[in-house]
């Protein structure tokens, strides 16, 4: 199991009360990984002390806060199951579905993810999730956009997950990219244990641009068909002009005419240039070849590790 934790004082040791139970009501060798992704508010103290009691827990901290997804990779480049969770550690995504999402896993799929059902959102919280998931499912229609993290995999997946290393990633575009027989299950969503959500409306809107400009060129064929209108508008422009002299023989149009022209050509030029400059921007951060992220340190116990089967260990 994989959770990614950044400021969830609140929340880790209720999630690891609950994980526990549930996982070993499952009857399999399991171990838990959670990643503290630079958080500053005493959670990896929290998660110390977890691991010094529960030789199932590993604990990755990272020497920064590098972001939720990448958070995620240092999760699945941990874990050694045959099978992976992977889960918020807000309490949203319920352990109490894993059983469930488990039993459908062993109908022959390799990934199932979970579908969340009443979500406990805010109304804002929720409307802003219903853009960003309709916008990707219009952008990227090859791949399932409409679900959150909460899913379980098998190794393969998991693994071609990880030879994925681009800096800008989204976790659950790259799953859907990987391919393999993937399904979804509707999932109870749960209220947030404690703290405030770490996805505000701002943080959705990066994660959008970076999944749009990451797996699609659409951007760069939306601004071609804009500057092709422009160029036909432009066109249409002119003939009216010609016709306005030669045949009504009035005048040219004046100056705001003129300014609303520059204007717009304008700023159509910059937002092109925009852009093109993400792309160029995401081609400069991948040809640096930097770590994904730096791990400050690991909390395991060896003779755990060493007897930990790779199989089910979820």
């Amino acid at each position: 199991m994989v959770a990614p934790v950044f400021n969830e004082d609140g929340n880790v040791d209720e999630l690891h009360r609950r994980l526990t139970r549930v996982l070993a009501e499952l009857g399999e060798p399991y171990e838990i990984v959670l990643v503290d992704d630079g958080s500053t508010d005493g959670s990896f103290e929290r998660l110390d002390r977890i691991h010094a009691r529960d030789a199932h827990v590993r604990v990755i901290r990272l020497s920064r806060n590098f972001g939720h997804h990448i958070a995620i990779t240092a999760g699945l480049d941990a874990a050694r199951g045959e099978l992976v969770v992977m889960m918020d550690a807000d309490l949203q995504d319920l352990p109490e579905e894993i059983p469930r999402l488990y039993a459908r896993l062993q109908e022959g799929f390799d990934v199932v993810y979970g579908i969340r059902t009443e979500k406990k959102h805010s109304r804002a919280k929720r409307l802003a999730s219903w853009g960003f998931f309709g916008l990707m499912r219009r952008a990227l229609a090859q791949f399932e956009m409409s679900a959150g993290i909460f899913r379980i995999a098998r190794r393969p997946v998991v693994d071609a997950v990880r030879e994925c290393r681009e800096t800008h990633r989204f976790v659950i575009g790259l799953m859907s990219w990987a391919g393999f027989r993937q399904t979804g299950l509707e999932v109870r969503h749960g209220e947030r244990h404690s703290g405030e959500t770490k996805y505000p409306l701002s943080k959705q809107l990066r994660l959008a641009l970076t999944t749009v400009v990451s797996f699609t060129a659409l951007p760069l064929q939306l601004t071609t068909y804009l500057g092709l209108a422009v160029a036909a508008s432009s066109f249409a422009y002119g003939i009216v002009i010609v016709l306005r002299k030669v045949v009504w023989d009035l005048g040219e149009l004046g100056w705001p005419s003129m300014m609303l022209a520059i204007l717009f050509l304008g700023g159509v030029q910059l937002v092109a240039l925009g852009v093109l400059g993400e792309y160029v921007r995401r081609t400069l951060t991948e040809s640096q070849a930097r770590p994904l992220y730096v791990v400050a340190e690991t909390l395991e116990t060896p003779a755990a590790a060493a007897s930990l089967p790779l199989t089910e260990a979820g």
